[in-house]
């Protein structure tokens, strides 16, 4: 179960505390078991800093404690701050990524269930494709429809999501598509041949809507187990 440790506190040399911070990573590189860590400053009080580090388990984080390191930045720390810093310590129960779970509809609803209606849910109407297999970028939802199209036509295929991340905007899904071929494709008549071919999609998100998207996959491996290529 991931961890999240919050660590309020006030200071007024918040310079001064990014550098121990940058010096603590420096120092710590390949025994740190944080994930993730975000310090926000309070709008309303400039002196007021909190914050969120990300750990895979609570037993990760009691591990990180016990470096002479960590032991030493928090006392460098306090040394810094007005007072003493506070910790909230909290087991993460639901853990969302909305960004994610809208890319993961192009990939259930659409791609693999074909259903075109979702298009305009959840693709910008000014959507940008990128495609290395299209010459000229497509704009607009009938770059998803076209393609998508397409791919169903010549594949009865379905996708594995192999690795995800999200990160700001943007989330990278790295695929593998497994099909059979029952349809024409870039001129062969099908083979019923099953073929995999492996792919990343990275999706930028605006305003709840994907935005933009960049395509690459091994086309060239998709054409040898098709015959159009020599193996």
């Amino acid at each position: 179960m991931t961890f999240v440790q919050i660590v309020d506190y006030e200071t007024t040399q918040p310079d001064a505390v990014n550098d121990l911070l940058d010096r603590y990573v420096e120092q710590t590189q390949g025994r740190r078991t944080v994930l993730a860590s975000r310090v926000a400053q309070d709008r309303d009080s400039k002196t007021h800093f909190v914050d969120l580090v990300e750990f895979p388990s609570y037993e990760a984080a009691m591990k990180n404690s016990q470096l002479p390191e960590t032991d030493r930045m928090f006392q460098e720390m306090v040394a810094l701050c007005e007072g003493m810093p506070t910790f909230t310590n909290l087991d993460v129960v639901r853990d969302e990524h909305l960004n994610t779970l809208l890319v993961n509809r192009f990939f259930d609803e659409i791609a693999m269930n074909g259903n075109m209606s979702v298009v305009a849910e959840i693709f910008a109407a000014d959507y940008h494709d990128h495609d290395i297999s299209n010459p000229v970028d497509k704009i607009g939802h009938g770059a998803i429809t076209e393609d998508t199209t397409m791919w169903r036509d010549a594949f009865d295929f379905s996708f594995t999501r192999d690795v995800q991340m999200a990160q700001d905007d943007y989330v990278t899904t790295l695929w593998t598509m497994t099909g059979t071929h029952k349809g024409e494709f870039m001129g062969v008549a099908p083979t019923g041949k099953t073929c995999t071919m492996t792919g990343t999609t990275i999706f930028r998100c605006e305003d709840g809507m994907i935005k933009e998207g960049w395509w690459h996959y091994d086309a060239p491996g998709l054409m040898r187990q098709l015959g159009m290529m020599p193996g």
